[in-house]
This record gives structure tokens, sequence and C-alpha cells, in this order.
């Protein structure tokens, strides 16, 4: 029997099987941020180890970035946590892309667009998100901080070996429909815990189209269905994104390279431990209502009814839209919006700007809405300002700011007050994520962007 895409790259870095237990499994890529770092540092020192191949360790800070100005951090843990990284950094020998400099960004953005993350690879991260890396072809999960000093001590992790799911999307996306409207649409098909227990490859002829910048959004979003990795099958729209850029093989060596990640497919007879398969065509622009990120609906569509959902389920759906002062049966369309936010691992790629400047474009922000256009890295920040997008967004009522995860999540000064509404491109809309009694509507960069021009949510299809 052929083997999937998932099982070639695990088998291919397996060092050792352990008897009734975990795989001692090599891992080619360890990334570290200030956040889940410092623990793992700790324990090296206590154990009097040193990080065993410093030269496979890429660190950053990125959660506690401002986004209006990078000279320094007021808020003494976040200052402590970003200055900690630097000296751990300078310690034990790791390269260390500072704040503030060409080179810093949000982790999940800058791996793959230095070509940190290559097909075949195994990369770990003290991050949920890290899923993101697998849109490269490479097997990319989340770890804990434990983990993370087995990796700096030994470039080895226990794993049990997870199953394998291929989530198919057949057909063309409609216009306006994009690779965020797919993730959330899926998500709302198999509930937050859908891939549970599973590593998921994501095909079919959708995806097959979609941009680089899509895929990664797509694998970005994997653990928010429980998945432990989101990997997508390298092909030349892979190769062509990676060709050149700072960390990619050159000349020989990247044809030598091309030619084994070529091989990187799930063979025609491999077997998976479930499949799933959506159509294309059904997908449109998507919002989620609740606080998770399944709990979404059409732009078009109305919040499910209390009849519609299963007893078992009812008091957690009634305790979601009570936080975000909604009903059900109601229609979202049209209500007001005090935040916009464009930016995270999730969307802040010079594609997602790219869109969300096509909507604005020759239009003006809504006065009642503050918006946060934040790019996730220098590298995008250069781009936009090099195609003029920054021109179009400046007469269009909008600040660019500097690169940070922002309004993501509540760990620096981006947060959205209590009781405001925020539609953002983010990955999570938990209560609270964005602030303290935030509420947060997930959405794609289209619809943030006609959303930032309204004022109110608004289905880009209508602009």
């Amino acid at each position: 029997m052929g083997k999937t895409l998932f099982d070639k790259i695990w088998d291919a870095h397996v060092v050792q099987n352990v008897e009734d237990g975990p795989t001692q499994l090599y891992i080619d890529r360890l990334y570290a941020h200030e956040v889940t770092s410092p623990q793992a540092f700790d324990t090296l020192r206590d154990k009097g180890v040193k990080v065993f191949r410093p030269d496979h360790v890429i660190a950053m800070p990125d959660h506690n970035t401002p986004s209006d100005q990078q000279k320094e951090i007021h808020d003494p843990v976040g200052r402590k946590q970003v200055e900690t990284l630097a000296k751990n950094c300078k310690e034990f020998g790791i390269k260390h892309f500072a704040m503030g400099t060409k080179d810093n960004g949000i982790i999940h953005v800058v791996g793959p667009e230095k070509a940190l993350s290559l097909p075949g690879m195994t990369i770990v991260c003290g991050d949920s998100h890290t899923s993101t890396h697998g849109a490269v072809g490479a097997i990319a999960m989340g770890i804990g901080t434990s983990e993370v000093a087995q990796v700096l001590a030994s470039q080895c992790i226990l794993q049990s070996k997870p199953k394998t799911m291929r989530i198919n999307v057949e057909g063309t996306l409609p216009k306006g429909t994009t690779a965020k409207d797919v993730a959330l649409y899926i998500m709302a098909q198999m509930t937050t815990s859908g891939a549970t227990g599973y590593a998921v490859e994501y095909a079919g002829s959708a995806i097959k189209n979609m941009s680089m910048e899509g895929r990664l959004t797509l694998s970005n979003l994997s653990i928010e269905m429980g998945s432990r990795a989101g990997l997508i099958a390298p092909d030349d729209i892979t190769f062509a994104y990676l060709k050149g850029r700072e960390y990619a093989p050159k000349g020989a060596d990247w044809d030598k390279a091309v030619e084994e990640w070529r091989k990187l497919y799930s063979d025609p007879d491999a077997k998976f431990d479930k499949e799933v398969t959506y159509r294309a065509e059904d997908i449109a622009p998507r919002i989620t209502y609740g606080t998770n990120p399944g709990a979404g609906i059409a732009i078009d569509e109305c919040i499910p009814t209390l009849e519609s959902i299963p007893e078992a389920d009812k008091a957690q759906f009634l305790g979601m839209l009570d936080y975000m002062q909604f009903k059900p049966g109601q229609k979202l369309e049209g209500t007001p919006v005090d935040y916009c936010f464009l930016g995270a691992c999730t969307n802040g790629r010079i594609e997602d700007f790219r869109a969300f400047a096509s909507v604005v474009k020759g239009k003006k922000k809504a006065a009642n809405v503050v918006a946060w256009l934040v790019p996730g890295s220098w590298l995008v920040r250069q781009q936009i300002i090099d195609e003029g997008i920054d021109k179009i967004l400046a007469e269009a009522g909008f600040e660019l700011r500097l690169p940070s995860c922002s309004a993501c999540l509540a760990m620096n000064p981006d947060k959205v007050p209590a009781g405001k509404l925020a539609i953002s491109t983010s990955n999570r809309n938990f209560v609270g994520r964005q602030g303290p009694g935030a509420r947060t509507i997930l959405a794609s960069p289209l619809v943030v962007a006609a959303s930032a021009i309204t004022g109110v949510i608004t289905d880009p299809r209508k602009i």
C-alpha cells in the first residue's frame, strides 16, 4: 500500500520507535519566540546542557512587540520576555531576529517568506499556529515548553504519531471567497474538535489553484479544528514562492532539492484514516457569530435559531450569544462595528494587503471605525510600500502600522476595549482574546475591508 504525504515525511525523520510509547522524531527546524521559550532555556541551564544544533533554531519576538512604535515596550512583563529572549539567544548561540530589524516579524510569517521552512521538513515551535508552515509541504506542529527544551537539547522530540485525514475541496471558489472563508467553512462543518487526533492534508482542485499565501492561511487554521498538523503537497506554486528567497537552496542545490520535493505527495493508493470532500461552489464569504472559530455563518445568513441547535448544545450556544450581545436568528450583515483588524499570522501577508486595498481604493474609512492594519513582517511592510499600497491606504484614511502580532491577542497595546465589536482577520475569537470583554468576529481581508469603509458588517460582493 502507498504512503500518505504525512507518512513519508514522518517516516524519514524517525530516530527510533519506543516500545509501547512515543516515537523519537528528528526535528529540522525549531522556531522560538519570547513567550514560551524562557522556561525551556532555564531547563537547559539547570541540567548544564547546551543547545545541540543552534543553527537549526531561529528566534524572534512577536507577541509583545507594539505596532505603533518599536523603540520600547512599556509593559514590564512583555519587556522582560523580549529582553530575556535576546539574552538567551546570545548565551546559547542562536540566530535572533530582534524587534525593529528588517528580519523581524510574526514567526509564522517570517519562516516561510525567508524559506527557513521548506518542503519535507519537520518543524516545531512553542505556539499552536505552527501548523502554518505545513503549507510548504512540511510536518509543522505546536509543542509545549518542556518539548521545546527537548528539541533544544537533542534536536529530537518524543511524539505519538497522529492519525491521518485528507480534506478535499473540489471546484472553483466563487468571487469574493478566500482561503480564510474556506477554513471557516470547514470548521463550521467539522466543528472545532472535528480533526482532533489527526494530521490533515488539504487537497483537491480548489487547493491546487490556491496561492501560497492562501495555503498558509488555510494551514494556519488547522489547529482550530483540533488537528495536530495541516499540510499541503508541494508543487510548482510552492517552488515558485520559495525560489530565490534568502535561505532557499541556490543553483544546483536548488535543482536537486526540487527534484526531491516533487516526490512529496500522497500515493494514489495511500489510505487515510478519514477522508472528507467539500464543494468550493458552496463556500461564500463568512463571518463568525460566537466565541469559537467554528461558530460561523455565510455573511448573508442569519445566526441559527434556538430550535435548530441540539438540546445538549443549547446552553453553550446561548452563552456565546450572550457574550457577543447577539440573538438567535439575528442577521449580522449591517451590524455596526467599532474596530477592524487586518493582520496576524493568519492574514498578515502581502496578498492580504492587496486584497484589502482593492476594496478600499478610492473610498474612505468610516468615521466610527478604529482600524489597525498590521503587516506580518518587515518584508511584507516593504512590499506594501514598494507596490504603492501604503498610498492607497493613506488616501482612504488608514494608517499602516509596524509588524507585530498586534490585536490577534491581548499581549501588546493593541487591545479592543470591553464591549466593543471587532471584525478581525485573526485566528481566534475566544472570550477576551482581543482584550478583556472584547467581542470578535472573524472574517477575511475582503470582509474586513468592506466593513471598515461602511462602518457595518458588509458583504464585499456588494461593494
